[in-house]
C-alpha cells in the first residue's frame, strides 16, 4: 500500500509524531511519500516531493505555470477528471488554472491514500484524491478544528463531502468537527500522540525533591494558545502567598517579548527563566529536576510534553483545553483546572504543594503506569497501520 502524507514542511526535530508514523508504516511494509510546500529542507526517511513554488513576479509565474502544465501532459486522465470535478463544484476557469498549478504534484501521484496532516491543508485540494483514484483522509490536531473554523465559518463544507476517513487525536476534537459539519456517518479513528517510553523512563524510583525553591516547568512555543499570560498571573498570586519558586519555560516563539513583559509587569522577573529551544536529552534533564509541570493552555490538541512529564513521574497540572483532559486524568494521574481561570490554577498549585509524599507518589505511579500502558510509540504505529487497512 502507498500512503502519501501532505504536510506544510518536513517534520522538524520535535515532531516525533510524524516521524514515528512514517517509520511505523514503513516497518509494516507500506511505501510512504511525503509531499510538502516548496522548501530548502530535505527529508531522507522516505520519498519527498514538493508543491510548485508560487512566484510574486507575474512574468516568472507565467513561465512556471507553462512548465508545470507541460509536466501534467502524461497524466491527462487524472487531470481531466479533476477538471470535471472542479467544474461540477462551480469553480471558475481562472481559479481552476490556479488549482491545477498548486495541485500538480498531487495529480501526478499513484497512491492508495492521500492523507493531509492538518485539515487546513486539504482546503482547495478536496477533489484531488477522487481525481487520482485515492482515498482521502485528514487529521484533526487542534488549531485546524478548534480555532480556524471560528475565523472561517463553513470552511470545511466541501471537504466533508469528499472525505473517506478522519483521524483525531482526542474525543473533544471529534466533537468539535461534528459541530462544524462533519457527518457522524463518516468513519473516524482516534489515535493519540505517543512517546518512546523507553527514552522517558527514570526507573521505578521516584525521589522526593529537596530544593529550597519549588521548581516549576512548562514546555511549549511562546504563543497565546499556550496560556502563558494566565500561568504567569497565577504564579504572581502564588508569590503573594510567600511561596518560593522558579518557573522555567522551554520553547521559543513570536510572543517572547509579550510573555517576558508580562513576567516583568507581574513582578516575576527573578522567578521566570526562559531556557529557549532544547534538544530531547536536555528536555528530559530539565523534566527530572521538576517539582511541578504546568500546561495551562487555552487551546491544546493533546500535548506530547505532558505525556513525557507523566512518563518521568512528574506531578502535572493542566487546563481542560481539548485533549488535555484526556491526556491527564483529574485526581488520578494529575490535575485538570478550567482554562483561563488563574486564581483556580493558583489554588490547585497550593493544593499540590501541600500534599503529603504518599499522595504525591500515588499520582506519580498512576501517571507512569498509564503512559506505559496506553501511549507507546509501538501502539501508535499499529493503530495507523489499522487506519489504512480497515
Amino acid at each position: 500500500m502507498i500512503v502519501s502524507l501532505i504536510l506544510p514542511q518536513p517534520p522538524g526535530y520535535s515532531e516525533t509524531f510524524f516521524r514515528s508514523k512514517i517509520q511505523g508504516l514503513q516497518e509494516s511494509g507500506h511505501k510512504v511519500i511525503l509531499v510538502t510546500g516548496a522548501t530548502d529542507q530535505t527529508f531522507e526517511a522516505c520519498q519527498h516531493l514538493q508543491h510548485p513554488k508560487v512566484s510574486k513576479n507575474s512574468l516568472v509565474q507565467i513561465f512556471k505555470m507553462i512548465s508545470v502544465f507541460l509536466g501534467l501532459l502524461p497524466y491527462l486522465k487524472s487531470v481531466s477528471k479533476y477538471i470535471k470535478l472542479e467544474k461540477s463544484e462551480g469553480t471558475s476557469v481562472k481559479r481552476l488554472l490556479e488549482k491545477l498549478y498548486i495541485n500538480a504534484t498531487l495529480l501526478k501521484l499513484s497512491t492508495d491514500w492521500l492523507h493531509f496532516g492538518f485539515a487546513t491543508m486539504a482546503l482547495e485540494r478536496e477533489l484531488v484524491a477522487k481525481a487520482i483514484g485515492a482515498k482521502l483522509a485528514v487529521s484533526l490536531r487542534g488549531y485546524d478544528i478548534g480555532v480556524y473554523p471560528l475565523k472561517q465559518p463553513n470552511c470545511y463544507t466541501r471537504l466533508w463531502k469528499y472525505i473517506d476517513k478522519v483521524h483525531v487525536i482526542s474525543d473533544d476534537l471529534y466533537k468539535k468537527a461534528l459541530k462544524h459539519g462533519l457527518s457522524s456517518k463518516t468513519e473516524y479513528k482516534k489515535i493519540t500522540p505517543a512517546i518512546n517510553t523507553v527514552q522517558f523512563d527514570r526507573g521505578d524510583t521516584i525521589d522526593p525533591k529537596k530544593s529550597k525553591a519549588y521548581h516549576i516547568l512548562s514546555i511549549g512555543r511562546l504563543h497565546w494558545k499556550k496560556g502563558f499570560a494566565d500561568t504567569l498571573e497565577a504564579l504572581s498570586l502564588l508569590k503573594m502567598k510567600s511561596i518560593k519558586f522558579k518557573y522555567y519555560i522551554i520553547g521559543e516563539g513570536k510572543d517572547y517579548e509579550r510573555v517576558a513583559y508580562a513576567a516583568h509587569q507581574l513582578n516575576l522577573k527573578d522567578e521566570v527563566v526562559f531556557l529557549g529551544k532544547l534538544d530531547h536529552q536536555e528536555v528530559k534533564t530539565e523534566l527530572i529536576k521538576t517539582d511541578l509541570y504546568l500546561q495551562y493552555s487555552i487551546q491544546e490538541g493533546f500535548c506530547n510534553s505532558v505525556l513525557e512529564a507523566q512518563a518521568l513521574g512528574e506531578l502535572c497540572v493542566v487546563s481542560d483545553a481539548e485533549g488535555l483532559s484526556e491526556n491527564v486524568l483529574d485526581q488520578q494521574t494529575g490535575w485538570v483546572v478550567p482554562k483561563s481561570k488563574p486564581r483556580l490554577l493558583t489554588d490547585k498549585i497550593l493544593e499540590v504543594i501541600q500534599l503529603n509524599e504518599e499522595d504525591k507518589r500515588k499520582i506519580q505511579e498512576n501517571a507512569i503506569r498509564r503512559v506505559r500502558k496506553e501511549f507507546t510509540s509501538e501502539q501508535q504505529k499499529e493503530k495507523f497501520n489499522e487506519f489504512y487497512l480497515k
